[in-house]
């Protein structure tokens, strides 16, 4: 058995994840449309495939403890000079998204790892751009609202060809997860979508 690479994240759902992923290919980020929008609860992280059940499994405990909680999008932010990102602000819910990611990396599962950087919640609308195209979407996107109910989070595995696909949905509560509509993908790839 190989490696995988997993993520976990929070979709921004319709219509605001098209749009922003829209505007964020507009700003000429070429991965776009290979990532969903989201808020990330587990960075791009290297697994061994043999433990793709126990990962599903743990994230199964997570999710039923876990219940929805409100979200909300509001204005832009950087990382910039540490890291090139310009990102909308998680202004309503940061603190749930904070508690749900400590619970997907607990000690105690399959998905422990050290972060590089604190744990921030945002949505990427601009990585690794020109600079000129990152103050753009930061200028562009200052007024930026949204908000929605978050009822669910995503196990991602990225392909070989950098897209990232949703593996499965992780409804709070237990119950059965809302689905959310799937945003632009590849014209050769399946509709199955996923931060």
């Amino acid at each position: 058995m190989g490696t995988v690479t997993l993520g976990v994240s929070i979709a921004v759902p319709e219509p605001y994840g098209s749009l922003l992923q829209e505007r964020r290919a507009g700003f000429g980020d070429p991965a776009a449309h290979g990532i969903p929008t989201h808020v990330t609860l587990l960075p791009p992280t290297e697994a061994d495939e043999s433990v793709l059940a126990e990962v599903e499994a743990h994230l199964a405990k997570v999710a039923v403890a876990g219940r929805p909680f409100p979200m909300r999008l509001s204005g832009t932010g950087t990382f910039r000079p540490l890291s090139p990102v310009v990102f909308v602000k998680v202004v309503e819910g940061a603190a749930a998204c904070t508690r749900l990611q400590q619970q997907v990396r607990d000690e105690s599962g399959p998905l422990v790892r050290e972060l590089q950087w604190p744990y921030h919640p945002h949505v990427t609308v601009a990585h690794g751009i020109a600079e000129d195209a990152m103050d753009r979407a930061y200028e562009e996107l200052a007024g930026y609202e949204a908000a929605w109910t978050c009822t669910s989070f995503a196990l991602y595995e990225q392909g070989a060809d950098g897209v990232w696909r949703k593996l499965r949905e992780y409804a709070f509560g237990g119950g059965a997860p809302a689905g959310v509509p799937p945003q632009s993908t590849p014209v050769d790839e399946p509709a199955a979508t996923r931060h």
